[in-house]
């Protein structure tokens, strides 16, 4: 799966790890149009075979510096399809990891991570590669 680690100028957990990209759909937008979108803004990559892993996955989480977030954000799977160019607002690091290694670094230091992992990791579906 591709993870990423957030970018120091962002309000909301600078510098931790976390998942691929995140965003909202705009008016009229299909939640796979958002995903691309976001995947392309975020990222610069394409991608295909794109699939709800976890449709109604919401958590709650105030950041270090007060920022609430109450998301309901459904969780979508897809296959990375060009080469990985992120956006250095969005990402500061990228790391292709297998599902294992996720857990065991979500265990170990919960802190690196943003708090949506923390509840994510219960869930146990990655993104292709």
């Amino acid at each position: 799966m591709l993870v990423t680690r957030r970018s120091l100028g962002k309000k909301a957990w600078p510098g931790v790890w976390t998942n691929s990209v995140c965003g909202h759909p705009q008016q009229g937008e299909t939640f796979e149009q958002a995903v691309t979108r976001r995947c392309r803004f975020e990222l610069g990559v394409e991608i295909s075979d794109i699939a709800p892993v976890h449709p109604a996955f919401r958590y709650r989480a105030v950041a270090p510096n007060g920022i609430v977030e109450n998301e309901v954000c459904p969780v979508y799977a897809a296959r990375v399809v060009s080469e990985v160019q992120p956006n250095d607002d969005e990402v500061m690091d990228y790391q292709w990891v297998d599902l294992a290694t996720m857990l065991s670094a979500l265990a170990a230091t919960p802190w690196a991570f943003s708090r949506g992992w923390c509840w994510k990791r219960k869930i146990g579906t990655p993104a292709r590669r």
